[in-house]
């Protein structure tokens, strides 16, 4: 049997929205429930299964490949919405996106401080290293 990734929890203060925030950024279908989480599922069939927290939260980095007219839409609907963005994860280089392997790529928060990443190129695939 092939290794696949399947899943990941993330904490949330309202899993409902946090996974209705995700689902609607990223262009993916409606989150859909199951036992204590609201599940979101990729194009590659891994899911990010929300889950309500009281406790403190501590934040997480995710990435995502997307195609170039994803990015697009994706970059629009952030600005839409006048979400801040960056460039680089150490949030840096506001509202910039780089250019890293001859591609696109940005940062932005979730409703719950994670760290979303979106990237038309996965790393390395055109020689860039930092």
């Amino acid at each position: 049997m092939a290794i696949d990734f399947n899943h990941t929890i993330l904490s949330a203060r309202d899993s409902k929205a946090s996974a209705g925030f995700l689902a609607e950024m990223l262009g993916l279908p409606a989150p859909r429930r199951w036992g204590p989480f609201y599940m979101v599922t990729t194009n590659n069939d891994a899911n990010l299964d929300y889950m309500n927290t009281e406790s403190e939260i501590a934040r997480q980095h995710y990435a995502f490949l997307v195609g170039d007219a994803e990015f697009d839409a994706i970059l629009n609907r952030i600005r839409e919405r006048n979400l801040p963005y960056w460039a680089d994860p150490g949030q840096r280089k506001p509202g910039e996106v780089n250019d890293h392997d001859d591609g696109r790529g940005l940062y932005f928060e979730d409703l719950n401080g994670h760290l979303l990443e979106i990237i038309t190129r996965p790393y390395g695939s055109g020689g860039w290293n930092p």
